[in-house]
């Protein structure tokens, strides 16, 4: 690898991944979906620098799952759980590079669980099957752009227009028109107790659920056609969040609370993950541009933030990324109601894989794609 290649960023946190974690699955079931952010950041710097040892590495944990036939024996589709698609998004490359079967008849399966997938009225995926008639921001991330590629991939590009779907009808019913801010969840029954009466959406914009749309719109972008009807829209609605998003960035540090608009507020902190998808998907949009180049320098602010803030090297040269929450949801058992209390009651984590996989993507963004 060439010196300068070595101190970035993305080398030395990729580099400090392989090292703790020569096994990133371990045990755990297909459905962790935060392994599969660590892939994608992965790939992503693979991309730019060709070391094989990256493309070996994220072959080595899919592998462990799938088998010789192309089964996932830790995937069970019946779930109806999208967060589980996310980690198909690495057989796409597998398939590519080496032509094995068993990699396409793999991402076949995971495709065939958006066949069956609940619905909303209007056709929107389910977050999850014990989730009933709720759409959750994390859940375009995990799902729409493994579904784009699917369309590109093997040419069929009516599949599109259900993808553009996903993202409008998040964006229409839990997009808030005064702020363009989106809350994490939406209720089309108003069933739930964190549903709003009227709206039926949760009732805080957290940050890490906004951060998984903006991941998603950026992602789905890379496979969508660029004389399909719908891509002009998509471009707007990754114009509009950007714009929402800059609104409400920590203007002395340029990173982002977990609560995102009550930055002042008494428990609210700046948040690891959301500040790194954040970064991640303006430096993406700007160099692929989708948007215009004064997002860059905000970019650029908000990556030296988290590098100034929440990244630290221990004795042996490994990197640490503080200050992420560990996990959000709504509703459940333990119910979790979406209020301003519960989110900043969830657990603050050192090293949590989310945040570290979206913080290679962003440091890849923004030390290789200007």
């Amino acid at each position: 690898m060439h010196s300068k290649c070595s101190e970035k960023w993305s080398v030395k946190m990729t580099e400090t991944m392989m090292k703790r974690h020569p096994s990133l699955t371990n045990g755990k079931k297909w459905g962790v979906y935060d392994c599969g952010v660590i892939y994608k950041g992965i790939e992503h710097l693979y991309d730019y620098i060709g070391d094989e040892r990256y493309f070996l590495y994220i072959q080595s944990n899919i592998d462990e799952y799938v088998d010789d036939q192309g089964d996932i024996p830790l995937y069970d589709p019946k779930v109806y759980n999208i967060d589980h698609i996310n980690n198909g998004k690495l057989l796409f490359p597998l398939y590519r590079k080496t032509g094995d079967e068993r990699y396409k008849k793999a991402i076949l399966k995971l495709r065939s669980q958006l066949e069956e997938h609940p619905r909303t009225i209007e056709g929107g995926f389910w977050h999850k099957k014990i989730y009933t008639h709720q759409m959750w921001l994390d859940g375009l991330y995990m799902g729409s752009p493994f579904y784009a590629e699917f369309a590109k991939e093997f040419k069929e590009p009516h599949h599109f227009d259900d993808v553009a779907k996903q993202i409008f009808l998040a964006n229409k019913h839990m997009r808030d028109m005064k702020t363009g801010l989106l809350y994490h969840g939406w209720d089309e029954r108003r069933e739930q107790s964190w549903s709003d009466p009227v709206t039926g959406c949760s009732p805080c914009f957290w940050g890490r659920a906004m951060g998984w749309y903006a991941m998603a719109l950026v992602d789905t972008l890379d496979y969508f056609p660029t004389d399909h009807p719908h891509r002009d829209t998509i471009l707007l609605i990754l114009k509009n969040l950007l714009e929402a998003v800059v609104a409400v960035q920590d203007k002395e540090t340029g990173l982002w609370y977990q609560v995102l608009d009550q930055g002042g507020r008494k428990g609210n902190y700046l948040e690891a993950s959301a500040s790194c998808m954040f970064v991640y998907a303006m430096a993406k949009a700007v160099n692929q541009g989708y948007v215009e180049q004064k997002y860059r320098a905000i970019a650029e602010k908000g990556y030296a933030g988290i590098i100034d803030r929440m990244i630290e090297v221990d004795g042996d040269g490994l990197v640490n990324l503080k200050y992420a929450c560990e996990v959000a949801g709504l509703g459940g058992d333990p119910y979790r109601p979406g209020t301003y209390e519960y989110y900043i009651s969830e657990p603050i984590k050192t090293n949590d894989f989310k945040a570290i996989g979206a913080f290679i993507l962003a440091a890849v963004e923004i030390e290789f794609g200007c």
